[in-house]
């Protein structure tokens, strides 16, 4: 059991570690440093190196989670309301994920390689919203799984 918590809550960070980063670091930067033609290539080439790890992570989340479940707590019935609710929200972040991935992020790719600009940063905002709605819940799974039951 320890090292799939240890795998766990190392996806989670990484997962929700990497949206703080990019969001509340390497964003503003951007936004100060580089030029607004080249900012959507910078993007792409960004998330493509973190979305790599996010795939990872929710592999990882996903087969040490229901494994806890499953062969710690004796299925759902014997998972507490933290886990549920944990659950219930991570599936919800991948889904956020899974849209941000096949949607404005394919977009984006097209963007940079039409070196089309204004659609670029179009998808870099439509991006950075939804990564700023996954940031807050996964913030929240972060505290309800560190305060347990």
């Amino acid at each position: 059991m320890n090292l799939a918590i240890a795998l766990h809550a190392l996806s989670a960070v990484v997962w929700v570690g990497g949206m703080f980063f990019a969001y509340m670091a390497l964003r503003p930067a951007v936004v100060e440093v580089v030029e607004a033609s080249r900012r959507g290539g910078l993007w792409c080439q960004t998330l493509t190196r973190f979305f790599r790890w996010v795939w990872l992570a929710i592999a990882l989340l996903l087969v040490t989670g229901y494994w806890m479940i499953f062969n710690v707590f004796g299925g759902m019935a014997g998972a507490g309301w933290h886990v549920h609710v944990m659950q219930a929200l991570g599936l919800i972040m991948m889904l956020l994920f899974f849209h941000v991935y096949f949607a404005p992020f394919r977009r984006l790719k097209h963007a940079v390689a039409e070196k089309n600009p204004e659609q670029g940063a179009r998808c870099v905002g439509q991006i950075r919203r939804l990564v700023g709605i996954n940031l807050i819940i996964g913030l929240v799974v972060v505290v309800i799984g560190a305060g347990g039951r």
